[in-house]
């Protein structure tokens, strides 16, 4: 399937979607979208680390983990992830063993992503996989849900004290 810019749109709506459940439910809003080569829809997951006391609960290792169960194989080669947010080290070091094609995501992030910092885990040639990244797409809207949730958060625990 060739990918148009108006489908890394489309389905980074899907993943801002997710990022809204996220942020509904209390979690830092990062929401991801696992498709397959042929364009069909294998996970929609968000940020569950909060309230599932998991450190790795973050959208790209849960869309990771659901689409391995629905195809029955930990390769997704061929897939593309759609993430809101660039991934940190650990998800894009997932994203080398999953064998992914690609990962979209929206905003940078640049304190905790893991191109933004230097990472380049899924260029590295001494692994057994590389792939390509495309980030900034859709990169307003999801920085401005990324925004607006720990603005809240600061005033909410200024409020506190």
């Amino acid at each position: 399937m060739k990918t148009t810019i108006e489908d890394h749109l489309w389905f980074m709506s899907i993943a801002l979607e997710q990022a809204e459940l996220a942020y509904r439910a209390q979690e830092v809003p990062v929401g991801a979208v696992l498709i397959s080569p042929n364009g069909d829809v294998l996970s929609k997951q968000y940020n569950l680390k909060e309230s599932h006391f998991n450190a790795t609960g973050h959208a790209e290792i849960l869309a990771v983990i659901e689409a391995g169960k629905k195809l029955q194989n930990w390769r997704l080669s061929d897939c593309t992830l759609y993430v809101t947010l660039e991934p940190c080290p650990m998800c894009l070091t997932a994203l080398v063993q999953a064998r992914i094609k690609l990962c979209v995501f929206g905003a940078y992030d640049a304190k905790g992503g893991a191109i933004s910092l230097g990472y380049r885990m899924h260029q590295d040639k001494r692994l057994n996989h590389q792939f390509s990244i495309m980030g900034g797409i859709k990169h307003f809207e999801c920085s401005k849900l990324l925004s607006q949730f720990f603005k809240e958060r600061r005033t909410t625990y200024k409020t506190k004290n």
